[in-house]
């Protein structure tokens, strides 16, 4: 009990009128960056060290397991071990596998790893095609009819009642997808969706069963309300019962999952459901400076139609949220309007390079994007320009194979007794040297990557051992477990590259929202007002994802030398201070006036022919035309290059690519201005590494070295 007012310490009003409501139906509305993980696990907390509730009877769902985890961690902080804080797929599958033995009287058929190979036979069975593409598309109608509560004789009905694109004639699909269910059942096996169809079903129709569940699990917490769909409801509504032990968090103007079938009617109209329901807002925002929330409420209070306005009722109608920003002014916003996207993504590195040079970390900044594809030009661009960087939705940090053995490792030589022997950092790495970890980093490439990793593991010992009190390596190992479990990676230093969609729940302190053009962001197949409105919530998550600085950028065309012909987005017409009516008569003026500037066509200095492959205009001739390189001069390059990459600790080719070597090894640029004309060697590089490159051509041998 005497704990009980430190759970409200730093607490601002809001935050603790939900901490503290009672048991029961309560709503928390809960704004970006308005501290709603931190309120959630304090409520769970309060209601437990007031003896309200048990841990165990406790059972926390979100959409994550990361998310999951971070709340896992918090939670022991606050002295609540054993509440549950699981995704909802995650929890369906522990119970499944109590209860399945039981009810079915077999053991729980396993999860298949191979639902994209059940999908093809199903297609192939009915003549229909079996290409990468076109499977894909309908494993994602299944899960998105699942998730819907949507069955193959159903589906057809429903979807033309919604206006649901399909990927093949609806009777076309209902016939894939009940012979994609045949199969699997044929095969005992359970996809994710199973997961939640099957609990559902087990607490619905079994009233043992379900008598037992409610016995253990009292309070229900569930985080991202907003993005629950009709099928993790139903599991709700059969956990609970007929109970109203249930705290609810959300924020309608981040909904950006309707793809996957979400919907935030659940939460806009729970006030509805449960008469009796405590409703708070969240609206003091910690996470952004004022200029940025000025710029998030602009782009969201410009919705024609907010998700759950209209045919809710009175008592759902009040669902909207406006930041607060609580944090000292900072820089205003940024808008930049480029000719083409390789300029754009020049610009967006150009900016990340001095930020870079006045302390900003290069894992404090993040380029965002509507679509994956989008991506490569940002990869290219920024290895360019020597600035690391980390695709976010690539290869999982704990799936490398270096940190699968680092893991292997360091439980060793915790179950060896090693875990008392020395201070935690020291010891973490004089394991890690064992499988790799070098004092200082290697020159590039693959080690690089690996030393990396090593390195991530090592720093997060450092960070344990300043949170934790006598943190020795069994809790180390401990804490290891539990992020693998999580998906929840330590820091590895680079900038970001990720799509909207999976930059939520994230921030940064500097963020780059790029490609804002048309058709692109709202997203060209977005039809009809509802697919628009959830098009400017990505935007507005993307916006609310920045602490400090943001930056939004568009261009005017994709490729370089085209015809201005894009438009940027309607989401910025009323956002950006510079669209006067005289910036855009002038723009028009000089739209017409064909004033974009336009890049030359590049030719073989060979053979004259015109190149329009990439490497080709790099190199400055065709393929097939013969190199004339410098091979001494080439081979001095890319020494230098491995010293200098091992210096800043990068890969070999963020300092400059081999094509890029190759094209200075056979054209001998003399002085600056014929280096910066060799693709490849931009602003940035030119003033970084231009003196040493020049000295290397010109026959010495840069700085002494």
């Amino acid at each position: 009990m005497t704990d009980q007012p430190r759970l409200l310490e730093g607490l601002d009003p809001q935050q603790r009128a939900a901490v503290t409501a009672p048991r029961g139906p309560v709503c928390v509305l809960a704004g970006a960056g308005t501290g709603k993980t931190r309120t959630i696990t304090h409520r769970i907390a309060w209601l437990v060290r007031r003896g309200l509730v048990v841990p165990q009877q406790v059972l926390a769902v979100t959409f994550t397991a990361r998310a999951a985890g971070e709340m896992r961690t918090r939670l022991r902080g606050l002295g609540a071990d054993g509440v549950q804080a699981q995704t909802f797929h995650a929890a369906a599958f522990r119970q499944l596998r109590y209860f399945w033995p039981r009810v079915v009287g077999d053991e729980l058929w396993p999860l298949t790893e191979q639902k994209f190979r059940l999908v093809t036979q199903a297609a192939g069975r009915l003549r229909m095609s079996t290409d990468q593409d076109s499977v894909r598309d309908l494993a994602t109608e299944i899960e998105w009819a699942k998730a819907a509560l949507l069955t193959p004789e159903r589906y057809p009905a429903a979807t033309a009642v919604q206006g649901r694109e399909c990927p093949v004639p609806p009777e076309r699909f209902a016939a894939v997808f009940e012979t994609y269910e045949k199969i699997k059942n044929s095969a005992r096996v359970l996809d994710f969706d199973d997961l939640l169809l099957h609990i559902a079903a087990i607490l619905e129709e079994n009233t043992e069963v379900a008598e037992q569940f409610r016995a253990q699990y009292r309070s229900f917490v569930v985080d991202e309300y907003q993005d629950v769909t009709p099928l993790q409801q139903r599991v709700l509504d059969a956990w609970l019962g007929q109970r109203d032990d249930l705290t609810v968090v959300g924020d309608a103007n981040q909904t950006i999952y309707s793809f996957a079938g979400a919907s935030p009617h659940w939460l806009t109209d729970f006030p509805r459901r449960y008469p009796h329901t405590e409703v708070i807002k969240l609206e003091r925002d910690y996470r952004s400076t004022p200029q940025v929330v000025t710029l998030a409420n602009r782009v969201i209070g410009a919705a024609e139609r907010k998700p759950g306005d209209g045919d809710s009722g009175g008592d759902a109608a009040d669902t909207g949220l406006t930041l607060v920003g609580q944090l000292p002014d900072g820089p205003e916003p940024e808008f930049a309007a480029h000719d083409d996207e390789v300029e754009e993504a020049r610009g967006v590195a150009r900016r990340i390079a001095r930020l870079a040079g006045n302390g900003v970390p290069f894992s404090e900044m993040v380029v965002l994007y509507r679509v994956n594809a989008q991506s490569e030009l940002y990869e290219q661009t920024l290895a360019e320009a020597g600035i690391p960087y980390q695709v976010r939705g690539g290869e999982r940090f704990f799936a490398r194979t270096e940190v699968r053995q680092a893991m292997t490792a360091l439980r060793t030589a915790a179950n060896r007794g090693r875990a008392g022997q020395g201070e935690l950092p020291g010891l973490v790495r004089e394991v890690l040297s064992e499988v790799g970890l070098t004092e200082r980093a290697p020159s590039g490439g693959a080690a690089l990557e690996r030393w990396q990793s090593l390195n991530a593991l090592a720093e997060l010992a450092d960070e344990l051992a300043g949170q934790v009190e006598r943190a020795d390596l069994t809790r180390y190992v401990a804490e290891l477990d539990a992020r693998a479990s999580a998906q929840h990676p330590p820091t590895v230093e680079g900038v970001t590259l990720a799509s909207l969609h999976a930059a939520k729940g994230l921030e940064w302190d500097t963020v780059f929202l790029v490609g804002l053009v048309e058709g692109t962001l709202p997203i060209q197949h977005a039809d009809g007002a509802e697919a628009v409105e959830e098009e400017r919530r990505l935007l507005y998550v993307g916006v609310t994802r920045a602490r400090q600085r943001i930056r939004l950028s568009w261009a005017a065309s994709r490729g370089q030398g085209g015809g201005r012909k894009r438009r940027r987005s309607r989401f910025l017409r009323e956002l950006d201070p510079s669209e006067t009516p005289a910036a855009t008569a002038k723009s028009k003026r000089r739209e017409r006036s064909g004033g974009s500037r336009r890049v030359p066509q590049a030719h073989c200095r060979i053979c004259s022919a015109p190149l329009n492959v990439g490497a080709d205009v790099k190199l400055g001739r065709c393929s097939d035309c013969p190199s004339d390189a410098d091979q001494e001069l080439l081979s001095k390059l890319r020494g230098w290059r491995t010293e200098r990459a091992r210096q800043l600790r990068v890969p070999a080719y963020v300092v400059f690519s081999d094509v890029t070597l190759l094209a200075i090894a056979e054209q001998r640029p003399d002085d600056s201005e014929s280096l910066s004309r060799i693709s490849g060697v931009g602003e940035t590089k030119l003033e970084r590494f231009g003196p040493d490159v020049l000295e290397l051509v010109n026959g010495t041998n840069p700085g002494g070295r």
